[in-house]
């Protein structure tokens, strides 16, 4: 059977694909889909980050969270005027406006970063407990990039026992990052410490998110997991590889 590829620019050609020799350069390739890129990743930041650094300067709730809806508003009509998938803006609208549900009916600003941890608190047993179930997290989010969703099989990743000891290590770099978040915002939320809040929202957002993606990377880049051609999580690559070398590029 000829070698598993994946389309894409190559030395062979425009289109000519990449050969596909590890698990883990498949995992990185479907993580970086799952996650909508740099694009995707600052969507789903930029709100909250807004939030975080007008209420620094001025104290006002309404004002901070005003400046972040203002900022989504603008990223979702960018999206839609490019026809593009809202997913990651929409993602940004559930966090702000949870935030401002929780400031504005208690009358406390500390309140606003609440959801933030509660989620870090669920997400972080729930990532733990996907890992010791056998089902991990980051496995999930490679089965949402796969085109065999659409033909009803989102878990076809799972089949592969590699890809799973691959994913479980990924996660348990989330249930680290969800730690941290918690154990510094937790004490400081409970204190009324707003000041710091806001500091460490900033620092335990998209850096500690992009520290976590470096430290992925690194699991992925020194890992070796040999590929089996007849693997059927590597069989939906090469026939999306055959289908590009037949019909061209989109």
């Amino acid at each position: 059977m000829a070698e598993p590829t994946v389309g894409g620019p190559g030395p062979a050609g425009p289109v000519g694909p990449l050969p596909v020799t590890t698990v883990e350069e498949l995992i990185r390739r479907r993580l970086s889909d799952a996650l909508g890129g740099v694009r995707g990743s600052l969507e789903t930041t930029l709100p909250m980050l807004a939030f975080v650094i007008v209420w620094a300067s001025t104290a006002d709730a309404r004002l901070s969270l005003g400046a972040a809806a203002g900022l989504t508003v603008l990223l979702l009509l960018a999206r839609l005027a490019q026809r593009q998938t809202p997913q990651f803006v929409l993602t940004s609208v559930v966090a702000t406006g949870l935030a401002a549900f929780f400031a504005l009916r208690s009358g406390n600003a500390e309140d606003a970063f609440l959801p933030g941890i509660l989620t870090s608190i669920a997400w972080g047993i729930g990532a733990l407990l996907s890992v010791l179930l056998r089902w991990p997290v980051v496995g999930f989010m490679i089965g949402a990039a796969d085109p065999a969703i659409a033909e009803g099989d989102p878990f076809r990743w799972r089949r592969n026992p590699a890809a799973v000891r691959v994913c479980s290590r990924l996660t348990l770099v989330l249930v680290g990052l969800y730690a941290i978040r918690v154990a510094i915002m937790g004490p400081l939320y409970l204190a009324g410490n707003i000041a710091a809040l806001t500091v460490a929202k900033v620092v335990l957002g998209w850096p500690l998110w992009a520290g976590a993606v470096v430290v992925m990377g690194l699991l992925l880049v020194r890992g070796r997991t040999p590929i089996d051609p007849d693997d059927e999580l590597v069989r939906g690559h090469s026939l999306a590889a055959d289908a590009q070398r037949e019909h061209g590029p989109a």
